[in-house]
Parts: structure tokens; sequence; C-alpha cells
């Protein structure tokens, strides 16, 4: 055990000039563009930057199912040849109701509805009501579990989002059932980015119900919708959707090589270009309005069938706003709207005197801690010493190669750190000790201490290990990093206890054989 090969000497040597070599980029500017030059990344309390507390509106997604399931009883009805009256939704009560067209037609009706595809199972119940109605009822269980996968889902095309816009290293979290907490380091100014989280970007294609055109009631099944170029006016739009903007596959802002203005082209996958193709066919002379975010973004009139699965949208665009839509097509529609509910700015001031602070206590704690080790165990705790500056080394460089995001919390990490790992040493040095008052030679007490502090020392780190793991996974924001930063703490304490420090002291009893062991 102690012997140690060149092999093994050249080993421990090269992960520590690897871990050397890992830190240089922290330290110095990137030579060129194209060089690897991974660094760790600041956190939000260091660096400075925004913190945005969204909300994720539940009342919109229990409205657009009550819509969707409108339209859907509607086609079940029209599609068994029965009919219907007085269809109404009821959000609050999460109900959508109709009155059958003819008494003798309900239990039909029921039968036809009961049919429906559901999204989760026990969606909806179907039921009769005593005044010879119809009611459909949500179930509060399946709308909870739709609002559940609905933030998931909102996080995901937040994340899309904001890493199209170039953020360096965005940290995303749920908060509770229905909130999103954003932080953006280095973002002095969010609004760019509050805008295109604050877009839905729920894009659908209905027919304009033309007969309808300047009449204040249109009729049950359509709706009056405002003109994004003017909103005072609107436009009668048929509620059932004819082309759904989720089968979009791209979209990438162009100039019209017509008009010489902005636009947006954008491109479907198959099931919404044979929709598309099939709309188009059967509406030839017809108004085909592209509705985003409940209003009327173009509406033009159908002159052939498109079966490419390709169109444009137009509407008066300058470069950044054709790109940001292009932008928010690409990365999906949320699934309904966020709203800022908080927001806070850390200047780079702050972020420096946390930065400043944070250095201070570290490298007050290291200079302790290696004083104390010098005092109490001689040369070998200059060698103890040794192993900490590289343990030091070892963590940046790991969290270099990730590039992982240092906060406040990891720096207390890592001076924690620091002091776990000089408790392994000290655990080594006063083992030693232990056997040279019992009388062993020099060579026999640095067996016995080391193959006796070694188990305890493995045992104590490995539940040590398991405790921050579950931290990590169950954790949020700064306990995760603080936990990341332990981890990767344990694993360099290992090696430079058990190997650095061991070699160390291995390479000089080898060269001066001493009677005597200076701890």
């Amino acid at each position: 055990m102690m012997y140690y090969s060149r092999l093994k000497m050249a080993s421990v040597i090269a992960v520590c000039l690897l871990g050397v070599l890992l830190c240089l980029p922290n330290t110095l500017r990137q030579p060129a563009p194209g060089v690897p030059w991974r660094q760790i990344h600041l956190g939000l309390d260091l660096r400075g930057g925004s913190y945005l507390l969204m909300q994720v509106d539940m009342n919109s997604i229990t409205a657009d199912r009550l819509q969707t399931l409108a339209d859907g009883t509607r086609q079940a009805l029209l599609d068994k040849g029965l009919g219907y009256r007085d269809i109404t939704t009821d959000a609050k009560a999460g109900t959508v109701s109709f009155t059958p067209r003819d008494p003798s037609e309900r239990d039909a009706d029921l039968k036809a509805l009961r049919a429906m595809p559901m999204v989760v199972p026990g969606e909806f119940a179907v039921d009769g009501r005593a005044d010879g109605g119809i009611v459909i009822t949500l179930s509060p269980d399946a709308m909870r579990r739709r609002a559940a996968e609905a933030v998931t889902q909102s996080i995901e095309i937040v994340r899309r989002r904001i890493d199209a816009t170039g953020a360096v290293d965005p940290q995303i979290t749920r908060q509770g059932d229905d909130r999103i907490i954003v932080e953006l380091p280095g973002v002095s100014d969010p609004e760019h980015v509050k805008k295109l989280l604050g877009t839905t970007a729920k894009m659908t294609f209905h027919m304009v119900q033309d007969s309808a055109v300047g009449s204040a009631a249109p009729g049950p099944g359509v709706s009056l919708l405002p003109l994004a170029s003017d909103p005072n006016q609107t436009l009668p739009v048929v509620d059932h959707v004819d082309v759904d903007g989720s089968d979009l596959t791209n979209a990438g802002a162009a100039i019209d090589q017509q008009t010489g203005e902005w636009a947006v082209n954008f491109s479907f996958d198959s099931a919404g270009a044979r929709a598309f193709a099939e709309t188009t066919r059967a509406n030839i002379g017809h108004r085909f309005a592209i509705v985003l975010d409940n209003k009327v973004v173009q509406a033009p009139v159908i002159r052939s069938a498109i079966t490419g699965g390709n169109g444009q949208i137009t509407g008066g665009f300058d470069a950044q706003s054709a790109t940001d839509l292009a932008l928010l097509l690409r990365a999906g529609a949320l699934p309904a709207p966020l709203s800022v509910i908080e927001q806070r700015s850390i200047g780079p001031s702050l972020g420096a005197d946390s930065i400043r602070a944070g250095m201070i206590s570290l490298a007050v704690g290291f200079m302790l801690v290696i004083l104390f080790m010098a005092l109490f165990y001689g040369r070998f705790g200059w060698y103890a010493n040794t192993a900490l500056l590289a343990n030091l080394v070892l963590m940046v460089a790991i969290l270099s190669l990730f590039q992982a995001t240092l906060t406040l919390p990891g720096m207390a990490g890592m001076l924690l750190t620091l002091g776990m790992a000089v408790d392994a040493n000290i655990l080594i040095n006063e083992r030693i000790r232990e056997e040279v008052a019992r009388g062993r030679t020099a060579l026999a007490a640095m067996q016995a201490g080391f193959e006796r502090a070694t188990s305890t020392i493995l045992d104590s780190n490995a539940t040590a290990l398991l405790a921050h793991i579950m931290l990590f996974v169950f954790g949020s924001g700064p306990v995760q990093n603080f936990a990341l930063t332990i981890m990767i703490g344990i694993v360099t304490t290992l090696f430079t206890t058990l190997l650095l420090s061991r070699m160390l002291m291995v390479r000089w009893y080898a060269r001066t054989r001493p009677s005597i062991l200076p701890v």
C-alpha cells in the first residue's frame, strides 16, 4: 500500500496538471473565436441580471378546452345528422351545455357525445338536464393534470425562446403549481425577453364568415376578432380551427420579393400540409383568416389550392418584429398566457460586491486552514495543504469543464468542501500519531495509519455524497448549486487525500528513510 509505481505517480501528477490547464480559461482571455474555452458562468447573485417570476393563466386552459369541446360537440352532432340549439360554455363551472333540436334526439345526442375522444381518461362527463338540455362537465382532476402538463410544457417553450435570444446560462425553474422563475444573468434590461415570453404565439387558421361581415351579432359558432393592424375593426371568424399552428415545423423572417417588405415564411408538417391543402381546395374564393393570439393578422382570399405546405404572413413587419414572430412560431405556442407578477434587477456593482465578499471569505478560510495544518502537523501538514490546494484547483477545473453556474451558495459549498477535506487529512495524521505512540516503526505507523483511516474516510464521504445527491435531486436553484459543489468536492477530496497526499508522504519517506515521523 505504501508503494507507488511510476505509472501511478505519473497519473496523479497528470490529473493535477490537467486541472490547472482547465482552470486557465477563467483567468485568461479567449485567444481566438474558434478555440474551445470553457469557463465557469457566474449566477445572478454574482454577475447581476434580471429575475422574473411568471404565472401561468390556468383559467385560460379551462376556457380553451371548453371552446375545443364545444367545437367537438358541434362536429360530433353534425356527423350523426343531429341538431342543437343555444350551445354555451361556462368557464367557471367548466361546462358546455345545449338544447337538442328535437327532444326525440336526446338519447342519440348523449350516445354521440359520450363517444367523443378524451385527452385524458375521465376528462369529462355527459349528462342530461332536468329541462331537457344536455351538459358536458369537465372533471376537476383531469383539468388539474392538464394544468400540471401545461406548466411543464410552458417551461420547455420558455427555455427554447430564451435560448434563441442568445442569453447565457439562463436558469428556468418551477415554483409551486402555476409559477415559473426565470433568472437571466447579465441581462440588465429584460423588456425584450418579457415581450417574447408574454406572447402566447398561438396561431390558428379559420374561415371568415363573409355573410356576417359588418354584423354586430354574427351568430353561433362565429366570433368577432379584432384586426392586428387596427384593433378597432373586427372580422367575423368561424370558431372551428381548420388548421392548427402546432403543425408548423419551421418559420423564418424574410423579405417579400414582390413588395420588398418584411414577412414571415412558414411550413407545415405532413398533417398540417394535408389539412391546409384540403381547406384551401374546398374554399376557393373565400377568405381565410390567420389568427395569432385571437387577433387577425391576415385574411386573404383563397385563389387556388395550396398543396406545398408552405405559407407567408405579411402585415407591416419590420426586421425585429418579423424575427421575433418567427422565433415564437419555431419555439411553439404557450399552452396558456404568462404574466409577470414579480421582477427584480441586480446591478453589476452588487454582483461584484458579492464576488469580492465571497472571494475574501474563501481566501481567509483557506489561509486559516493552511496555518492550522502547518502548526499542528508540521511537514505532513504542509503535504495536506498541498493536497488542499490541488483540491480547490480540481473543483474549479470540473466546474469549468461542464461550464457550470457558480452562485454564492456554490462558493459556500466550496469553502465547506475544503473543511471536509481537512478533516480527512487530520484523521490520517492522528491515526499515524496513535501508531507512533504505540511504538511502531515509521513505515509501519504510516501503513497502519492509512489503512485504519481509509475506511472511515470512505464511509463518511459516501454518506455525505448520498445526502447531497438527494439535495440536488429534490432541491432547486441555490440549493442545487450548493449540493453540486459539495458533490464535486467530495470526489476531488477522495482523490487528493487518498492519492495525492499519500504519494507526497510516500515519496518523502522513500527519499529520506527517517527513523522518527514529523507528525
